[in-house]
Order: structure tokens, then C-alpha cells, then sequence
């Protein structure tokens, strides 16, 4: 009877090994649903890396800006070229050229609409990928209030899109309680 009960489950067991496995519409449903995942995942993921470039530029000129405000604060005007102010920043790195216009090709000089670095100071930081990686610009100004009391403001521009110009307002704030403002691109 041993004998018996032990074939029977053997025969059990062979059976039940025959029935393991995934049928061909469970493989194609898990295809399927793999397939929508990554459609949704691979534009997300791709525009990291232009996230991760574009860091650079931001990192940069809100350094440039805030050194700005403190040589400001020991002379009476801002300083013209990244030199002068001893950071130690790259004005052209392998994503971004930094100059003193958006459309300029010397690196390192900071632009002054009005030519007085007294009231502003602009670095432009252009994109060298124009397909995928946004343009940075940022401004630092003097405000006076109705006393005579000055202090120095600072803006960061993001262009709209990649390969669009960021510009800040041109000139210094006409009033202390005046924000600054992007004329192209956003301010960040």
C-alpha cells in the first residue's frame, strides 16, 4: 500500500510540474504595461540631464551676484570683470559661456547697461547646447530709498524655453519697494 500512495503522489507531483509557467497573454499584458511605464518615465528621466547642465549656470551668476553685493559694499562701484572679485569662478566651463551680454564672447566681463557700475552690474551666462539647455542671466543693483539710504538688490533670469535670451531689466530700481524683473525669461 506504501508502494502505491508513494507512485500516486510521485505522479502528482510530475503533473503539477507540467502546469507551472506563464501563458502567452500573461507575458504580453506585463510587456505591455512595462512598455507604458517607460513612454512615461523616458521624457522625465532625459530632461534630468539638461536639469543637471543648467544647475551649473545658476550656481554660478547667483555666486557672481552675491560677491557682487559684498564688493559693492567695500567700494564705491561694482566690479567689472569676475577677476576682481577673487571667487575663483570658471567664465567658460563646458556648458556655458559667461559674459557681460547675451550675446557676448568675452568671458569673464560683467555688462553695465549704462556703462556706471555704480548703480548695476549684468553676467550673462550662455547656453553652448542651445537645443535642450535654458539661458541664466542675473543683475545686481543699487536702490535708494527717499533718505538716501542705499542697498543692493540682486535677480536671477531663466529664459522660457532653450535657446530664448534671459534678460534682466536694464538700470537701477526707481524705488527701494520696486522688484526686479526679467524682460525675457522668468526670474528665479
Amino acid at each position: 500500500m506504501k508502494l502505491e500512495l508513494k507512485a500516486k503522489y510521485l505522479q502528482y507531483l510530475n503533473q503539477k510540474k507540467g502546469d507551472e509557467g506563464f501563458t502567452l497573454i500573461e507575458l504580453l499584458v506585463v510587456i505591455i504595461i512595462i512598455g507604458i511605464l517607460a513612454a512615461i518615465a523616458l521624457p522625465a528621466f532625459m530632461n534630468q540631464a539638461a536639469k543637471a547642465r543648467q544647475s551649473e549656470a545658476k550656481q554660478i551668476i547667483g555666486s557672481s551676484m552675491r560677491a557682487q553685493q559684498a564688493y559693492r559694499l567695500e567700494n564705491p562701484e561694482f566690479a567689472s570683470t569676475a577677476a576682481k572679485l577673487a571667487i575663483g569662478i570658471k567664465t567658460d566651463s563646458k556648458n556655458f559661456l559667461f559674459t557681460d551680454s547675451g550675446t557676448g564672447t568675452t568671458a569673464g566681463n560683467f555688462g553695465s547697461p549704462s556703462s556706471d557700475y555704480k548703480k548695476n552690474v549684468s553676467l550673462f551666462g550662455n547656453a553652448k547646447d542651445t537645443e535642450a539647455v535654458r539661458n541664466y542671466a542675473g543683475a545686481a543693483y543699487t536702490t535708494e530709498d527717499e533718505d538716501g539710504n542705499a542697498t543692493t538688490v540682486t535677480l536671477l533670469c531663466e529664459s522660457d524655453t532653450p535657446g530664448d535670451a534671459a534678460t534682466p531689466e536694464a538700470g537701477p530700481l526707481d524705488d527701494i519697494n520696486d522688484a526686479p524683473e526679467c524682460r525675457a525669461g522668468k526670474v528665479l
